[in-house]
């Protein structure tokens, strides 16, 4: 039974280590998508044929892709910048939702199985944009430096010297 309080109340007190791996996980998955796309742009090409007479823009589009899905993913990884980082991709799974899926979604199982895919990838990068990097990130580490008095606890342990 006492095993069991102490898993609990570990668990309580670390809830924002799941959003930490949660974040990590996105990270690698991104940077994976990117590399995908560097070495298969054929792929990522094939959704932006429609353009017709803006020729320049699946190429813009195409970099600007890899670059925030690269990028993005090491931010992510690392919890450097992680608000910008998961806000930065919004666009991108926004557009591959409504854009890209949305269209196909009673041609194909397929692109059913990838609107639920990207939903779900923006929806947990708009938790990362609104609650940001848990304690295991640089993000943590830098804020904790600048602003000591966010991190201390309350009430404040008395001193000695105060009488107390």
């Amino acid at each position: 039974m006492n095993n069991n309080y102490e898993l609990n109340h570990w668990i309580k007190t670390h809830g924002d280590l799941a959003l930490d791996l949660v974040r990590v996980y996105l990270g690698v998955g991104l940077i994976a998508k990117a590399v995908y796309f560097m070495g298969h742009p054929d792929y990522l090409l094939q959704f932006m044929d429609n353009e017709g007479s803006m020729w320049f823009a699946p190429a813009i589009i195409m970099h600007y892709i890899i670059v925030a899905h690269f990028c993005g993913g090491i931010c992510l990884v690392l919890g450097l910048f992680t608000r910008t980082a998961a806000l930065i991709q919004l666009p991108i799974l926004l557009g591959a939702v409504f854009y890209v899926h949305m269209p196909q979604i009673f041609t194909s199982v397929e692109a059913r199985q990838n609107l639920e895919f990207a939903g779900l990838v923006s929806f947990l990068l708009m938790l990362l944009s609104l609650y940001g990097a848990g304690r295991w990130s640089v993000d943590y580490a830098w804020s904790k430096k600048e602003h000591p008095e966010l991190f201390t606890t309350y009430p404040p342990a008395k001193s000695a010297a105060s009488g107390a």
